[in-house]
């Protein structure tokens, strides 16, 4: 006999077996689980709490210019991180992160513009880099402008895809937007 065949025959007696037990299985008596009042809990959970956290802007191009910066091909979702000890992730939508240049808010990004550092990928340099602070964006399809002051560099020969990364470092307040990314960190 080929081990094969012992197999099969193996598994056809072991179904046979469980089909005849189904009924003494279905008349057989059952007792209730005791309630429990306490509910199941994985974990330690805690409040979620604010936490510092960067933005990271992907787009095709830039163009920095004329107190404008402008990102050609703009990624839908911004990525969101936070450092130690917290290391959270996320994305957020990036219109909805452009939300934070409205007035709605006493900390909002209107009031006290960001920093950001645009890197651009160049295929004579490697890459050029300026330190921006970003105002009053203008989401046009994947065309998104801000008005920009010019703290340092340029992206002179600039001619490939691009970073911005925008910092919101020490908050007071939680953003408005928090809820849409890694803002908040729950459990360690």
């Amino acid at each position: 006999m080929t081990p094969i065949r012992t197999s099969t025959r193996f598994l056809a007696a072991f179904a046979t077996a469980a089909l005849l037990a189904l009924p003494a299985l279905a008349q057989a008596p059952t007792t209730p689980a005791a309630p429990s009042d306490a509910p199941k809990v994985i974990g330690q959970p805690q409040q979620p709490r604010l936490v510092p956290s960067m933005i990271v802007l992907n787009a095709k191009g830039a163009k920095l210019g004329g107190g404008k910066l402008v990102l050609e091909g703009v990624a839908p979702n911004a990525i969101v991180f936070a450092d130690r000890p917290v290391r959270s992730a996320g994305h957020a939508l990036t219109a909805h992160l452009l939300e934070e240049w409205t007035l709605n808010a006493p900390d909002s990004f209107a009031r006290t513009p960001p920093n950001a550092t645009v890197s651009v990928l160049s295929k004579a340099k490697g890459v050029v880099d300026a330190v921006v602070v970003l105002k009053s964006p203008k989401l046009e399809g994947d065309r998104l402008t801000f008005d920009v002051d010019v703290l340092e560099g340029d992206l002179a020969g600039g001619d490939g895809a691009v970073s911005v990364f925008t910092d919101l470092v020490n908050l007071p307040l939680a953003r408005r937007t928090g809820h849409r990314g890694a803002w908040y960190h729950g459990a360690n």
